[in-house]
């Protein structure tokens, strides 16, 4: 598709893209800012690449939608203060004992940077960096000491009552009583102070409070760094500071974000365009938490697969709650295999590939599948991928690491992927009379035909043996009625008693495929093996 027809694309992310279109339009700013923020007091994680993968592919729409300039921020509110001790950091105790204070004002257990809040910056800024995403960097601490939201912060003190009037409804009797959406900093402890406002004098640039635990009362300058806001209004601050045209948030954050754009329309200025994704789920359905520990690592799912699966699994239906866990890692990695292989053939902006590699790709994607790499893993009881590598060059010759190097990072993750999580649940089954019968026909149907089907190109190869696969299986109890007076069909139950019986899987890929990279006389010794060990085949 041409640069004209994007007009005409219907993946999600442009549909995105033209609502921010239309703002910038209206505006007359001739650029756009797309906003991600986060929280600096714990490390990123699987939803941190999800935003970020996510709102690129919205800004990248944008960009080829309109041909307009973009810039990425990626906000950290690193001048939060420390509610509690992570469990994940050493040196607790030091922690411990800065409770209440800005991020960026607490030493790095760890040594390694200038405070705890630069520590995991740098952890975010790393995190960002490995998956080669294009953005700028913020933190709140320089922004609210370099005076860049200086003019906001008195906008919001001449309007303090407003502010307070949209957040109290939604605040029990206590809070309601100390809210303010100023939260000074305590000029003698550091801590971050969440108090009442006595006075709000912005024609002075000064907060008065007192100090609950002391009863001593303090002048606090609203500029420079001496205070920061409510993170409700702190939100709200931004957007109209920086003038952010487009941010993402999740499900959780619904009603924060109609109080955040109610604050900012008080400020005078107008929210973002925004979009609320849906959560995770647990493989029972239940919602991740960290405390519970029910979900799946970013790491873990690297070790797996690579990103561009992780990729695949984001782009899918964001507004729709999806359930993460191990099994969903190789239906994502194929899936992103198969939008590749249609990217190079048919570049269109509605492949989830095209927005995953940013529109065009030198990649030559792999001529197996992942589940297919897992299977024959499991035949041969790959422990390293040289072993793969033997069956799969037989396959397909001119496939080589350097030549394919996705195919190299599959083979190496299918067999991380085998050695975890196929091995621990693999246990074949015995076959019923009838699986043996239409078992011992296939073989039989290989064996007659192995010259003809090796002398055929890999991808025929596969299709015939796919065809004598369904002819082995044409015979109960597979049978399926034939559809408009044709041959009839088979059933799913064929297919699953060959994984299970053979492979010791619950299901596969097609087996055609499978028995052309394996080989054949190696899958006719399979099926002899395995109906030998079962008193139904003999």
């Amino acid at each position: 598709m041409s640069d004209a027809d994007f007009s005409a694309a219907r993946a999600w992310p442009f549909e995105e893209a033209r609502k921010v279109a239309s703002r910038v339009a209206a505006s007359g700013k001739g650029t756009a800012l797309f906003e991600t923020g986060y929280g600096p007091s714990g490390l990123p994680h699987i939803g941190t690449f999800g935003e970020v993968a996510r709102t690129t592919w919205v800004r990248n729409a944008f960009q080829r939608l309109t041909g307009l300039p973009s810039r990425l921020v990626a906000f950290s509110d690193d001048m939060d203060g420390l509610r509690k001790v992570p469990d994940n950091v050493p040196n607790k105790e030091m922690l411990a004992s800065h409770l209440g204070k800005p991020v960026t004002a607490i030493p790095d257990p760890f040594g390694t940077h200038d405070s705890f809040g630069h520590h995991n910056n740098a952890r975010l800024r790393a995190f960002l960096d490995q998956f080669g995403f294009e953005y700028e960097f913020a933190s709140s601490s320089d922004y609210y000491k370099s005076g860049r939201f200086d003019a906001a912060l008195i906008r919001m003190a001449e309007r303090h009552e407003q502010v307070k009037a949209v957040i109290l409804p939604t605040l029990g009797p206590d809070r309601r009583a100390t809210y303010s959406p100023f939260l000074p900093i305590h000029p003698k402890t550091g801590v971050v102070m969440q108090v009442p406002m006595e006075e709000v004098r912005p024609a002075e640039d000064l907060l008065v409070w007192t100090d609950p635990a002391t009863g001593e009362r303090f002048g606090t300058r609203i500029t420079g760094g001496h205070c920061k806001a409510q993170w409700k209004a702190d939100w709200a601050l931004r957007w109209y500071a920086l003038g952010v045209d487009y941010e993402m948030s999740g499900k959780d954050l619904i009603d924060s974000v109609k109080l955040s754009g109610a604050i900012c329309r008080v400020l005078g200025g107008e929210p973002p365009i925004g979009f609320t994704y849906e959560l995770f789920l647990d493989e029972e359905g239940t919602k991740i938490s960290k405390s519970k520990g029910n979900g799946l690592s970013i790491e873990e799912w690297l070790h797996y697969a690579p990103p561009e699966s992780l990729g695949q699994f984001m782009y899918n239906q964001p507004q729709r709650a999806k359930r993460l866990f191990f099994d969903v890692i190789p239906r994502a990695t194929d899936e992103y295999v198969q939008n590749l292989d249609r990217l190079r053939t048919a570049p269109s902006p509605d492949n989830p590939a095209w927005h995953i590699h940013g529109g065009t790709t030198n990649d030559p994607g792999s001529p197996i599948s992942f589940t297919m790499l897992l299977n024959l893993a499991s035949v041969i009881n790959a422990d390293n991928p040289e072993m793969l590598w033997g069956f799969l060059q037989r396959y397909a010759p001119g496939v080589t690491p350097g030549s394919h190097p996705l195919v190299a990072r599959l083979i190496e993750r299918a067999v991380a992927y085998y050695r975890d999580r196929v091995v621990p649940e693999k246990k074949h089954r015995t076959a019923t009379p009838a699986e043996a019968e239409a078992m011992q026909a296939l073989a039989g149907m290989l064996r007659d035909r192995v010259q003809e089907l090796e002398a055929l190109p890999a991808d025929d190869r596969a299709k015939t043996i796919q065809d004598l696969v369904y002819d082995a299986g044409r015979r109960e109890p597979f049978l399926e009625p034939a559809k408009d007076g044709g041959r009839p069909g088979v059933s799913r139950a064929w297919f699953n008693a060959l994984y299970q019986v053979l492979l010791g899987q619950p299901e596969g890929p097609r087996f055609g495929g499978f028995v052309a990279l394996y080989g054949i006389a190696g899958t006719i010794g399979l099926i002899e093996t395995a109906l030998a060990r079962d008193p139904a085949g003999a």
